[in-house]
């Protein structure tokens, strides 16, 4: 059950009750924070990425939160959640367990979920693998759904970079020297075209960042975003999209590492599915963009629970 370890906030609608608390998991306990947890609306459960990326950087969602309870949470291994180094716990399996151990000690009758990078991933193994009657939409935002084609997109990103930063990206990989001051240089570059367009970052990316969860990331991915030496080096769940059977809104930004092209791709393969591009934005649309993001999630999430 959740251990609620602290709860505040008044129920006007102006300022929703905030509520978090704690829950036991595989592995350990990881922590969640319910933004607007009076709210009657069917719940908007966000899935941040990385794998170890914690959830502050999706915090402008929590303006969702005057119509329904909005949950945000830390995967173990990193952010305010527990911390276990046995590396036997990072597999795709006991995040999907997570996930439904999270869901199930809120008793979640119904809920939304989205997704974002390897959140989407995490969403949609959720989906396939319990096949939960309780998810209502999915929203899959700057999707990484398939390793291949992720690294195909990072790979055409690099070949537009100048030759400076692309010939020592490809030095260094070569070299596995991913620790050389020009290789983090070049990798600072490719993050301010793809990952966030802003300049400078916005406090909650580098919170999110300061709270990373690099033994994760770095065992299941890998040194960069471009870089994939992890265990899902060759996950892909491409032919396996056609089986969700629930609304699925896709989003990308137009500069986004997963690239419009690969992301309606994705949209082809989903029946009745939409998408959504953000124009001038990245990875971060969700920061580049509050306001047309929000709305853009609002609308989508407005018209499942009317059933129109």
């Amino acid at each position: 059950m959740a251990a609620i370890i602290a709860s505040c906030g008044q129920s006007r609608r102006g300022n929703p009750k905030i509520s978090e608390g704690t829950v036991e998991v595989p592995g350990g306990k990881i922590w969640y924070r319910i933004a607007g947890a009076d709210r009657k609306g069917i719940p908007l459960l966000t899935v941040h990425g990385g794998p170890g990326a914690p959830h502050e950087y999706m915090d402008p969602l929590k303006a969702l939160s005057d119509e329904r309870p909005v949950i945000f949470y830390d995967q173990l291994g990193c952010g305010r959640s527990d911390r276990p180094e046995d590396t036997t716990l990072w597999n795709v399996p006991r995040f999907v367990d997570e996930l439904d151990a999270l869901c199930n000690a809120l008793e979640l009758k119904k809920v939304h979920i989205l997704g974002q990078s390897w959140g989407s991933m995490l969403a949609v193994e959720y989906m396939l693998r319990k096949q939960p009657a309780r998810v209502k939409s999915l929203i899959l935002s700057g999707p990484y759904l398939s390793s291949p084609l992720w690294s195909k997109d990072q790979r055409d990103w690099i070949d537009d970079l100048p030759d400076s930063f692309k010939d020592t990206i490809l030095k260094y990989e070569a070299e596995k020297n991913y620790g050389a001051p020009a290789y983090q240089e070049a990798v600072t570059a490719f993050y301010q075209l793809h990952l966030c367009r802003m300049d400078p970052w916005p406090e909650e990316l580098l919170l999110s960042m300061e709270h990373m969860g690099t033994a994760v990331y770095e065992y299941m991915w890998g040194p960069s975003e471009f870089t994939l030496t992890g265990t899902l080096r060759e996950a892909d769940l491409t032919s396996r999209l056609s089986e969700l059977s629930v609304p699925v809104l896709f989003t990308c930004g137009e500069f986004d590492e997963a690239r419009p092209e690969t992301v309606a791709y994705f949209q082809s393969l989903v029946p009745g599915s939409q998408m959504h591009v953000f124009q001038g934005a990245s990875h971060s649309h969700i920061l580049e963009q509050p306001n047309e993001y929000n709305a853009v999630i609002k609308a989508f999430l407005e018209k499942q629970d009317s059933g129109k």
